[in-house]
């Protein structure tokens, strides 16, 4: 096996890390820095600049440089058709719903664009080696979907990279502050970076790294901030000039960086300028727009994202079963914790000073590194236990969501449930694929559908379709299941089919709270319905074989029941569903060697 290098390939930069000697250190790129910006810039003549020298063409090439690309990664057009604008560059559809970028003389995927700073991770790796490297350990945000991590191996693999692990960026970094340190301490990794924001809560226990709950959103960041920025930027310069910057391309681009520039200074000074010359233009001439930012307001600014963070740090403690009082040390990783008000908030929250000891940028390419250790069995003594962020699940008859992983499960793991089929001499059944907190399925985000088929036929209720659900090590589902009467299995690796409307996961949680009495009546009428179709369709059958042997009396007020009892079916009327239940269930009675209503097993 060749060397095995750990990659983080983050919203903002990307690093690269490589184990020697049981120390992990990071590997500067040929420009002399230990960070790249996740920035690529395709030209029209064909070549490809990746990092800082395309960051510098992005106001004269605007058009065809693509940055903060990740968090495209793994999503369909139609969840982001209202939030374009949000991104500089032209986002379009393609088929079956893909993402793509226009980059002038062509169109790429943003898996493509992400495939070239990998490129350039392992090229910078291989030039300051000396060899060859086809192996690498990846971080992506713990709360990154199946179909997100997809996205990210088949970038790597279009680098020319074999993905032997994808790690939790947060669980990375905890692995580069705690290898070694032969203490008992649980810790939280507070993970603010460019695009997504996690947070972590593990137990050290020598070198055990248990994870024992994580929660975070996968679009709240540094980038969101830059919006906040450049929106008030450019409603000053409105105000100022009369003139909105959105119809020069290029002033937009300005006007971005500026936000950048403006957020990483108020980050260690007090205040700043914000300095755009020449930036918009009418027929009097040029305009200039010059004016000073204080940090309280730049706090002001952005105190809608502060808001958002410490709601899911209170539940990711309460997922972990602890409080505040049990974490002995807050990490800080990503670039968004320099901001002061960031780091003022965590203190606040967790009642203590946050631990400094780790560079926020480089903590997590140092954990794939040791990561990669790992699986070399170079660091045999290190045992890593990460967790699964949501439940994954299929949906029942009635709409109803069955759990077979629930969130915060560690893995790799695996779990089998047994399931039957609904209608007389049924052949094949479609396994509906979910990942969310709902009981109602269509809550929740679909990952897959597939159908299995071929099996045996028989009576509703008699077969068997056993279906199974393996997590892997990097966190990747695979969906199989198999009618165990006549063998037939069909076996997926669940990628993107359809997904509901995209919301950060800490806001899928809440939500899952918030209507557990609504679900919870949904599930109730689910079954009292599906119990009602089964006495009708079982009221039928009886009907047409024994009806004879019936008074007609009792035949026509048993019809009349059943007229009854389909109209509230059709009606959802649970309270006459009961009624008409009732009379049919006492006239079963009179009937019971020849009539048997059937109990309906729960699901």
């Amino acid at each position: 096996m060749g060397r095995t290098i750990g990659i983080d390939l983050g919203t903002t930069n990307s690093v690269v890390a490589f184990l020697e000697h049981d120390r992990a250190e990071v590997i500067p790129n040929p420009e002399g820095s230990k960070t790249t910006p996740s920035v690529v810039f395709f030209k029209e003549d064909g070549e490809i600049i990746v990092g800082e020298l395309a960051k510098r063409q992005v106001v004269s090439h605007s058009r065809h440089i693509i940055r903060s690309v990740k968090r495209l990664m793994g999503q369909r057009y139609s969840q982001l058709k209202d939030n374009l604008d949000r991104f500089p560059f032209e986002i379009v559809q393609g088929e079956d719903d893909r993402i793509l970028i226009d980059v002038g003389s062509k169109r790429v995927s943003p898996e493509e664009v992400s495939a070239e700073v990998l490129k350039k991770m392992k090229a910078t790796a291989e030039g300051f080696l000396g060899e060859i490297i086809n192996e690498a350990v990846i971080t992506v945000p713990a709360y990154f979907n199946d179909n997100q991590r997809q996205a990210t191996k088949k970038a790597a693999e279009l680098a020319g990279l074999q993905v032997m692990r994808i790690i939790n960026e947060p669980t990375a970094a905890s692995l580069a502050y705690g290898l070694r340190k032969e203490k008992n301490e649980k810790i939280s990794v507070f993970d603010f970076g460019g695009g997504t924001f996690d947070i972590s809560i593990l137990e050290l226990s020598e070198d055990i790294f248990e994870v024992r709950s994580t929660n975070g959103d996968t679009h709240l960041g540094g980038d969101d901030i830059d919006a906040i920025l450049y929106d008030y930027i450019r409603q000053r310069i409105q105000d100022t000039h009369g003139i909105d910057v959105q119809q020069d391309v290029q002033a937009v681009q300005r006007v971005w960086e500026c936000a950048e520039k403006v957020k990483c200074e108020l980050s260690t000074l007090k205040k700043t300028t914000i300095s755009l010359p020449f930036i918009v233009a009418d027929e009097s001439g040029p305009k200039h727009f010059a004016e000073e930012l204080l940090r309280e307001k730049f706090t002001e600014l952005i105190q809608p994202i502060l808001e958002r963070l410490i709601p899911t740090c209170r539940r990711a403690l309460m997922d972990a079963k602890l409080s505040t009082t049990d974490i002995t040390t807050v990490l800080l990783i990503g670039g968004s914790t320099r901001i002061p008000a960031v780091q003022e908030m965590v203190k606040e929250f967790f009642g203590k000073t946050p631990c400094k000891s780790v560079n926020p940028d480089e903590a997590v390419a140092v954990g794939a590194a040791i990561q990669s250790g790992v699986i070399s069995g170079a660091l045999q003594e290190v045992l890593l236990l990460d967790v699964t962020p949501l439940s994954l699940g299929i949906e029942l008859q009635g709409g109803i969501s069955s759990v077979l992983i629930p969130r915060n499960s560690n893995i790799p793991t695996t779990a089998t449930k047994r399931f039957t089929t609904v209608s007389d001499n049924q052949t094949a059944v479609r396994i509906h694929v979910l990942q969310g907190e709902r009981k109602r399925a269509s809550e929740n985000r679909t990952l897959a559908y597939f159908r299995l088929i071929d099996i045996a036929s028989a009576p509703k209720e008699v077969p068997e379709v056993e279906v199974k659900f393996h997590i892997d090590a990097n966190g990747i589902l695979n969906v199989s299941a198999t009618d165990l009467s006549s063998g037939s299995m069909k076996e997926v690796k669940v990628e993107a089919h359809q997904q509901v409307t995209e919301a950060g996961i800490d806001q899928i949680v809440r939500e899952a709270e918030e209507k557990t009495e609504e679900d919870r009546m949904f599930v109730e009428q689910s079954r009292k319905k599906t119990r009602a179709e089964k006495i009708y369709s079982m009221l039928s059958s009886f009907i047409e074989s024994e009806g004879a042997k019936l008074t007609e009396e009792d035949r026509d007020e048993i019809k009349e029941a059943m007229i009854r009892l389909d109209f509230a079916i059709q009606q959802n009327d649970y309270d006459e569903m009961e009624k008409a239940e009732k009379i049919l269930l006492e006239l079963g009675e009179k009937y019971s060697e020849l009539f048997y209503i059937y109990k309906i097993t729960e699901m």
